[in-house]
């Protein structure tokens, strides 16, 4: 199962109010764990950076003018988060009209929200009344986030992956017990999972020659319908 942990950075809250993406941040997670495969982009919003936003994210309009614009990384953003994968996005319903709105200018096709799954709503459902920021899970799971001085996307997608994993129940591989051929990579198609093969050379017995004839003095007396004679 494929997922991609999601954050965006932005010059304000509405894009209906003419505000831009100017970064986006995603990491990769394949069976719940991270496969080292990112996609980080800075963009041009086109428009100057609120003082407000520039305190929150540390990026300003000399940084941001050389950039590409958004329409310039649409499709390299849509082919990393492919068609059909979960966005696992904290407060989704943010990111999600920001992507959404930016597509849509680009003439790009939209995401559809049933694809978000939001940390935000998992985090209040299982915690209730407890605070939900990604700050607050941090210090509740033990994220280091302490080189999260500014909002940065990518940084932001790297812990919101550690606190992700935390709250749906740590890391937990299936250790290669999937069917062979029923996983599916990353591109989409099937990979062939690991399977234990056996020893070259059979561990030595560690019973001693009294031990075997004492245990097969004791199948002996059971009888013939032992489960130990119908098996051996």
């Amino acid at each position: 199962m494929r997922e991609i942990v999601l954050d965006t950075e932005t010059t304000g809250f509405e894009p209906s109010e003419g505000h831009r993406i100017v970064e986006i941040g995603a990491v990769e997670l394949y069976n719940h764990m991270p496969t080292g495969k990112v996609y980080h982009q800075y963009i041009n919003p086109e428009r100057m950076m609120p003082k407000e936003a520039f305190e929150v994210h540390g990026l300003g309009d000399d940084f941001l003018r050389p950039q590409p614009k958004f329409a310039a990384i649409a499709q390299a953003f849509l082919d990393f988060i492919g068609p059909d994968s979960k966005l696992v996005i904290h407060n989704a319903a943010f990111d999600m009209k920001f992507l959404n709105a930016e597509l849509g200018w680009a003439g790009k096709p939209l995401i559809g929200n049933d694809r978000a799954l939001d940390t935000l709503l998992i985090a209040r459902r299982k915690f209730p009344g407890s605070p939900a920021s990604l700050d607050a899970l941090c210090r509740r799971f033990g994220v280091d986030n302490s080189g999260r001085e500014k909002h940065g996307a990518l940084l932001d997608s790297e812990i919101l992956a550690e606190v992700y994993l935390e709250l749906i129940g740590g890391r937990q591989p299936d250790f290669g017990l999937a069917p062979v051929g029923q996983q599916s990579g990353s591109g989409g198609g099937t990979t062939e999972v690991w399977r234990p093969r056996p020893r070259p050379t059979p561990l030595p017995a560690r019973l001693t020659e009294a031990e075997s004839t004492a245990h097969q003095s004791f199948v002996d007396k059971l009888g013939e319908k032992s489960i130990w004679k119908r098996y051996s």
